[in-house]
């Protein structure tokens, strides 16, 4: 399942310097604006815990962690939406994908420039969320007037709830609010999907900041969860410096002293890729034994055979029933053969909505 988060801010933020921590691909980091110019795409491990239990107890011949998909794009300037820097090209994209890490700079540097003279986190978000907002009223109008002639000349029930949409969201963006804030009912949000609107995409706040300042934060971060008290939105405080700094240790070991000396309990990438997971809606089922233990990702709200789809086609095409072990049973007594005899396999038909961190067997017939 290939869905991506784009990691999207003004120029010297941080975000080649974070994406560089999150995957081994490397973007070149450098102090001056459109240092990315080409997306950068990593294959990022999402870190599990319970993955790594079920290896501590099978311990099988491979092991196949869940991934995501971090893409790093060049960094945006005001004017964007009328083509200034390399707006036509990030927003293009940006568009491709599925949500977005907004980073935000939360720290004072003399020697790391802004590209708008100060620091200001709050004014750097409304930027971007205004160049976006303005891209997607230009998407709407394009089509409005079209749309309107469909639903009129031929009663044409799509185009006609499409207007009723773009209405919506039309009011929404001229009074200076993201396409996101609105609510749709479920059959608006069908056709909504039509639009492919930058500003319905789902966001996550990192801010970016200095060492002293990562575990409770500054006036910088104060300010960017109040401007966005009032969005679905979560806020990462994340100093992009000291994890590249943390990247450059060899061991397990002197990472989490690293970690303990700063009064953290686990790294900022970590708790960034686990966000971003959630972002995208994703959740994981588990397959375990002595041949393979495999985190496997799915959107959240599957039922059983569309999970089975994922391993194979012919498991979702065959489905019989699905065998399930909750992950703290087969914790507790450490292997399917014991959850069997102890009657904590359930056995699940098509109606089944899978749970995150199921243990699935599929049974099928082709």
């Amino acid at each position: 399942m290939s869905l991506q988060c784009g990691i999207v801010g003004l120029p010297n933020v941080g975000k080649s310097t974070l994406f560089n921590c999150l995957s081994s691909a490397r973007a070149q980091a450098a102090n001056f604006p459109f240092c990315t110019i080409e997306p950068n795409v990593g294959v990022i491990t999402v870190p599990d815990e319970r993955l790594a239990k079920l290896v501590e107890i099978e311990r099988p011949a491979s092991v196949v962690p869940a991934t995501v998909e971090i893409v790093d794009i060049a960094g945006l300037v005001r004017g964007a939406s009328k083509g200034e820097g390399l707006g036509n090209k990030f927003l293009a994209d940006i568009r491709n994908c599925d949500a977005i890490i907004h980073v935000l700079r939360c720290f004072d540097d003399d020697n790391i420039t802004h590209v708008d003279g100060a620091v200001d986190p709050v004014r750097d978000k409304l930027t971007i969320d205004t160049e976006l907002q303005f891209k997607d009223l230009e998407t709407i109008e394009n089509r409005y007037d079209k749309e309107v002639k469909k639903s009129k000349a031929g009663g044409d029930a799509h185009a006609k709830k499409l207007v009723e949409v773009m209405d919506l969201y039309r009011e929404a963006l001229l009074s200076g609010h993201s396409a996101r804030t609105v609510q749709l009912d479920e059959n608006q949000q069908e056709v909504a999907r039509d639009l492919m609107l930058l500003t319905t995409k789902p966001v996550l706040y990192v801010c970016n900041v200095d060492e002293g300042s990562v575990v409770n934060g500054n006036r910088y971060v104060d300010a960017v969860r109040q401007a966005v008290a009032e969005e679905d939105a979560e806020v990462l405080v994340i100093g992009a410096a000291i994890e590249a700094d943390i990247a450059e240790l060899e061991t397990y070991e002197e990472k989490q002293m690293f970690l303990e000396d700063l009064g953290l309990k686990e790294s900022g990438v970590n708790r960034l890729i686990k966000a971003a997971y959630r972002l995208l809606n994703l959740q994981t089922f588990l397959t375990a034994g002595p041949k393979e233990c495999r985190a496997w990702t799915f959107k959240k709200g599957m039922k059983a055979p569309q999970t089975a789809g994922i391993i194979h086609s012919d498991f979702e095409r065959g489905f019989i029933r699905a065998e399930v072990i909750k992950y703290e049973d087969y914790v507790a007594l450490g292997s399917e053969t014991k959850c069997r005899e102890a009657g904590k396999i359930s056995i699940e038909g098509k109606d089944y909505v899978v749970q995150d961190g199921d243990i699935m067997h599929f049974r099928f017939n082709v």
